[in-house]
Formats: structure tokens, sequence, C-alpha cells
């Protein structure tokens, strides 16, 4: 499971509108056909929030431009959620949609709870927030995927040989296309990353069952009077201001935490050690700790670990010393860097 928050920009500011993110939302919509939906694959997919379905695009947009009083130019007016379920997480739904539909409402109540905020003296509660959710099952690989970059020095010679070709069609310079087009052909099958036989490019669609969820949630509360930020930089927290004790701030390490109990929970998900947060987050930042723990882990689990982590894009050491407590910090260091791609690349984060 991997979750991102982040206040949507348009260039280097704060968009003053949700229409064009919401317009990119709507991208996957266009050409699908009800009647066109093959057995188990989803179709149309609408917004949907806490306690309503089929919300238009054009009722979002409305609503959540709507909900932004007092907010600077300098402030976000709303935030996107995303949610990435890992191919293992998806393949124990049972209805991809539903499920996830069910499940975003489960999060949204995760969300709130991690805030450390009041109004009007009580909790805020799921009433409070304005959000909305689409579910989309669809993507294409970008340039920062680790697919793409190892595919980077073919796709170069590639085009360089393709830049020949044209050159001599144009009369510019002379050569034989037959021996040129002959050794793009070789290298189009000697790229080490493939799919269905053909060269991993950006913009192709990836294979396999590629469902997650995007939320839209406005910056301010349902009232259109409390901002509620989840980008704040303090977490959970008690300060006095003006005389008085005042909650404040956003717990994400709670927040995803109880993401994945509430995945869990839900659908009956036995989780491994190399899929928490916490597991990731403390091989990002605190290897040795990360590398203890998985040592100590029972010898089926630590083995399915170490596929999952495979499995993942992750490059792995052709030999891992699993008696041993300790790797070479620059072997491991290595290792770790190539996580820190591998969630970029798919732009997810933790």
């Amino acid at each position: 499971m991997y979750i991102t928050i982040t206040p949507q920009k348009l260039g280097g500011t704060y968009s003053q509108s949700s229409a064009d993110f919401i317009g990119y939302l709507e991208k996957e919509n266009q050409g699908l056909e009800q009647e066109d939906l093959l057995s188990g694959q989803a179709g149309m997919e609408h917004f949907f929030n806490q306690c309503g379905d089929d919300i238009s695009a054009e009722e979002v947009v409305k609503d959540i431009d709507g909900n932004g009083a007092k907010l600077k130019k300098t402030e976000p007016k709303f935030y996107s959620i995303t949610v990435s379920p890992s191919i293992y997480e998806l393949n124990r739904l049972q209805n991809s949609s539903e499920d996830l539909k069910r499940y975003t409402r489960e999060l949204m109540k995760d969300y709130v709870a991690s805030f450390n905020r009041e109004i009007n003296g009580r909790s805020i509660t799921i009433d409070d927030i304005k959000y909305y959710a689409k579910i989309e099952h669809q993507r294409t690989f970008k340039g920062m995927d680790w697919q793409i970059k190892e595919n980077q020095p073919y796709a170069t010679k590639i085009l360089q040989l393709k830049t020949e070709v044209r050159s001599i069609e144009e009369g510019r310079t002379e050569g034989n296309i037959k021996l040129l087009q002959h050794k793009i052909k070789r290298l189009e099958k000697e790229a080490p990353r493939q799919q269905d036989g053909k060269r991993i490019v950006q913009g192709m669609r990836k294979e396999g069952n590629q469902s997650h969820i995007h939320i839209i949630v406005s910056r301010k509360d349902a009232s259109n009077t409390f901002s509620l930020s989840p980008g704040s930089k303090y977490k959970a927290s008690d300060v006095v201001m003006n005389g008085r004790e005042v909650k404040r701030g956003f717990d994400r390490d709670s927040f995803f935490q109880k993401a994945e109990k509430s995945f869990d929970k839900t659908f009956g998900y036995q989780r491994n050690f190399a899929e928490t947060y916490k597991a990731r987050k403390d091989f990002i930042k605190n290897p040795k700790i990360y590398f203890a723990a998985l040592m100590k882990l029972p010898t089926n689990e630590k083995a399915i670990a170490f596929k999952l982590m495979g499995k993942s894009g992750i490059p792995m050491m052709p030999s891992i010393p699993v008696t041993q407590t300790q790797l070479a910090m620059k072997i491991f260091n290595k290792l770790r860097r190539g996580v820190e791609v591998a969630i970029k690349s798919s732009s997810i984060g933790i």
C-alpha cells in the first residue's frame, strides 16, 4: 500500500480551481462504453463521497471550488490523496471497484482521526470534511519508472538510428537503410524490460491489475469555516495561543499505519513485514533497524519479504547472507537507493 498526500499546484503556484485536476481524473472514462465492458473488467467510474455515488465532475468542481473561504492565493485550496494498493492487496479483493469504494470510506475515517484538531470544542468527524473520490484501473509508464530507466540506453540508440534513417530518406546523407532498420529491430528485442514482447516505453499502458484510488479533499471543513491541512508541518501537538491551549497538526505516520490496518481488517489481509509502512520507512531512513528486524523474521516470512522486494523492482543482491546480522553498508545503501527510485518512479511515496 502506497499513499501520497499532495497539495495540487498549477505550475509554480497553487491552483485556484480544481477543474484541471478533475479533468485529469476523468481521462480514463474517455472512450469507455458500458456495453463494451469485458467480463470482470470495471467500466466507467464516477466520483463518490462518504454517502453518495455517481457524482458528476461538474458537481465536484463546483463544490470544491466553492469551499475555499478566506484562503490566500499562496495556500492550497485542496489536497490530492492517491492510494495505490499492491498487486497482492488487489488480489485479495472480490470486486475492485466496489471493494475499493468501501475501503475509501473507511480510509477517510482514518484521515479524520489523524487530525489533532477540534471544532467548537469537539473532535472532528467524517461529516466535517468535504471530499470526493474516484477509482481508476489503468496506469501508464512514466519517465521515472525503473523499467524506462533500464531501457533508456537502448531508447537513445534507437532514436539515433531512426534519425539516421530519416536523414537518408530525405537525401541529406547516404547510408544503408535496411541495415539500420535491422539494428533497430535487434535493439528493440534486446532491451531488458519488455511487456507483451515489446520494449517498454513511456506512455505504454501497464499490464495487470492497476486499480488505485484518487481522492480530492477540500482544505476547508464542510462548513467552509475551519482550515484542515494534512500538509501541516506540525504533528499532533498542543500549544498555548492567546492564553489558551489549542490543538494542531496532522499525524501522517498515524494515518498511513491506520490505513494499512483498515485494509487488513476490511479484507482479512495478512500483511508481510516488507509491506508495512514502518518497514519501508525504516528501509530508507534507518537501514540497520530495518535489517535487524528482517533477520528476526521466521524463515518463511523472511523469504516472502525478499520476494516482495524483488517483485517491486528493487535491485536485489545476487546472494543475501540471511544468517548474518549485518551487510556491507555500501551494498545496502545501493539497495536502499533502489527503493527510493522505485517509490518515486511510481509517483507514490511514504
